[in-house]
């Protein structure tokens, strides 16, 4: 069987827009994972999984993660 083929993991919007902002929330046994354009749409969300107790981080579009602490800095950005 032949390899398959590099995968592109950046992911796009039904419009072709590059989803910038991910983020993943964990708690026991369960992982989310949301990927948005906007930074203020993917802090909110954040935030909200974060105050139900849910393990939250948010990777820019630079690569760089932000735990909740660091969320503000997303904004100003």
């Amino acid at each position: 069987m032949p390899p398959k083929p590099a995968v592109n993991t950046r992911w796009l919007t039904s419009k072709g827009i590059a989803l910038a902002y991910k983020m993943i929330a964990e708690r026991d046994n369960e992982t989310v994972k949301i990927e948005r354009e906007s930074s203020l749409v993917i802090v909110a969300k954040a935030r909200i999984w974060a105050s139900e107790g849910w393990q939250v981080v948010i990777t820019d579009p630079d690569g760089k993660s932000h735990a909740p602490a660091e969320f503000d800095r997303l904004l100003a950005a």
